[in-house]
């Protein structure tokens, strides 16, 4: 399993600044994940055992929406401008992450991780055991 500096160090290699190829191959790092478009041909989705840890405009990319733990998520919020709650989806789990902002690419990233492990955690223990 890769460690949190390993996926740093890959992001740093990739590019400093968040954009949607960066955003894509950092998702993609992640052990299982996946990449759908089930919705329309502009909205990505990345999923780990079937679930959505991720998805953004593949058009636009003016942010993503990240899977966040709920009481993180109103604290990012009051702390960030840049950090809403999920766009078209449960505010209580999800939130919005702008590219552009007052959200750091390391915090960015962070919020990556963070949103594929409570997705990942969730899996029913064989399940997890096979990523």
């Amino acid at each position: 399993m890769q460690t949190r500096q390993q996926d740093v160090c890959a992001l740093r290699s990739l590019r400093l600044t968040m954009d949607v190829v960066t955003f894509r191959e950092y998702c993609l790092r992640k052990k299982g994940a996946s990449e759908h478009l089930p919705f329309d041909d502009r909205t990505l989705v990345f999923k780990v055992g079937g679930k959505m840890f991720a998805l953004c405009d593949i058009e636009s990319f003016v942010g993503a929406n990240l899977k966040c733990d709920p009481e993180r998520a109103v604290e990012l919020r009051e702390q960030y401008s840049g950090i809403t709650g999920g766009y078209h989806m449960n505010k209580k789990h999800w939130n919005t992450v702008a590219t552009e902002g007052d959200v750091p690419d390391h915090l960015f990233t962070e919020l990556i991780d963070h949103s594929y492990e409570l997705v990942r955690s969730s899996l029913p223990k064989k399940e997890r055991e096979k990523l």
